[in-house]
């Protein structure tokens, strides 16, 4: 799994990466991106990507799935949620919406595009994804302990690597502990769907986080209602 330098503070010089391998599309992604504030590093396949990411603070990808070589699905796939992801792309079918959000991407924005609004789609990523900056509150339920400010879980007193997506996930769980949370406040809160639709993803996210965490029973499944974090 590659594993950039994570960096929670959204800033006017975050740093962009925009894996597309059109001159035209990439060139124009670049320049608005740019005028908006950002720092932008424009990548042409899916291998120098994977390079990249090792080498500069990347806060958000732009990626375009249908890329030369190893395609933007297995980009976003190896991130591994490590970074924030806008999969940018031709392809409008649901089952290539559902793949691209099922292996990690946060926003989904079909060619042809508005500049305009897919800077703001990156604005609203990079906003959701450091929200928890400053805070140092600690929340335990069980053996559960999840610190906000430092963006810690130990489990035990075992510390439990997260990516960007569970910790969120499970952050929102905690803060409402003992409530039943639905699948759609979930995506509307925790992925910022206005518009769930029909996805796996958290499914798929929580399957993940009770793995990680060795305590299944700290997220339980409400039957036909949704999730309950309970220690």
């Amino acid at each position: 799994m590659v594993r950039p330098q994570r960096a929670y503070d959204v800033g006017v010089a975050a740093m962009i990466m925009v894996v597309e391998d059109e001159p035209n599309i990439g060139a124009l992604v670049r320049t608005y991106l740019q005028r908006a504030g950002y720092d932008v590093l424009w990548v042409r396949s899916g291998e120098d990507a994977l390079i990249e990411l090792r080498r500069h603070p990347i806060k958000l990808v732009v990626l375009d799935i249908g890329l030369p070589g190893i395609d933007g699905f297995e980009v976003c796939r190896r991130l591994g949620g490590e970074v924030p992801v806008i999969m940018l792309t031709a392809r409008d079918e649901e089952p290539d919406r559902v793949a691209g959000l099922e292996v990690g991407a946060d926003d989904y924005v079909s060619k042809p595009f508005s500049p305009r609004e897919l800077t703001a789609r990156v604005k609203a990523v990079l906003r959701r994804s450091g929200r928890a900056v400053g805070g140092d509150e600690v929340t335990e339920l069980g053996p559960l302990t999840l610190a906000r400010g430092a963006r810690e879980v130990y489990v035990d007193g075992r510390e439990v690597e997260l990516t960007q997506r569970e910790f969120d996930l499970l952050e929102y769980l905690l803060r409402n502990a003992g409530k039943v949370v639905t699948r759609d406040q979930l995506l509307e809160s925790v992925w910022g769907f206005l518009t769930p639709g029909e996805t796996r993803t958290v499914e798929v996210h929580v399957a993940q986080l009770r793995k990680k965490l060795g305590r299944p029973d700290l997220i339980k499944t409400v039957r036909g209602l949704g999730y309950k974090a309970s220690g």
